[in-house]
């Protein structure tokens, strides 16, 4: 093989090692608040608002903070750098992604899952087949 082969077949394999190591170390996986805490790492955290808890959002230091519970039944409660996002009253589950910061978790972003109007079929059964004739 030539010496410009080599080089940039070198340098390929060097750069894509970089941008996988950078690209995982960026990515967490779903966990809840406990094992989020035990590794220290970014990660995704599926749960509910606690309703009972009130949720506040200061405009002076653009945080919006409310109490989750996650799958495991940990509640903590969760500081997002942003505005309550919208139909956030609304949410059937949340899903946080961010980072655990000793009993807080600091979310950078927040999915709001609402219920869906089309998670019924049985609203879909007075539908006449109009594919038989």
């Amino acid at each position: 093989m030539r010496p410009k082969t080599i080089i940039g077949i070198v340098l390929l394999v060097a750069f894509s090692s970089l941008l996988l190591m950078n690209f995982g170390s960026q990515v967490g996986g779903y966990m809840n608040f406990v094992q989020a805490e035990e590794s220290g790492s970014r990660a995704h955290v599926i749960g509910d608002w606690v309703r009972d808890q009130s949720f506040k959002y200061d405009a002076t230091t653009n945080i919006f903070s409310f109490h989750m519970v996650d799958e495991m039944g940990n509640v903590r409660q969760v500081r997002y750098m942003n505005p309550k996002p919208p139909n956030f009253e609304d949410a059937e589950r949340l899903v946080v992604d961010g980072y655990p910061k000793g009993e807080i978790f600091i979310a950078e972003h927040i999915l709001v899952k609402c219920p869906s109007k089309y998670e019924n079929p049985d609203e879909f059964n007075d539908v006449p087949d109009l594919t038989k004739s």
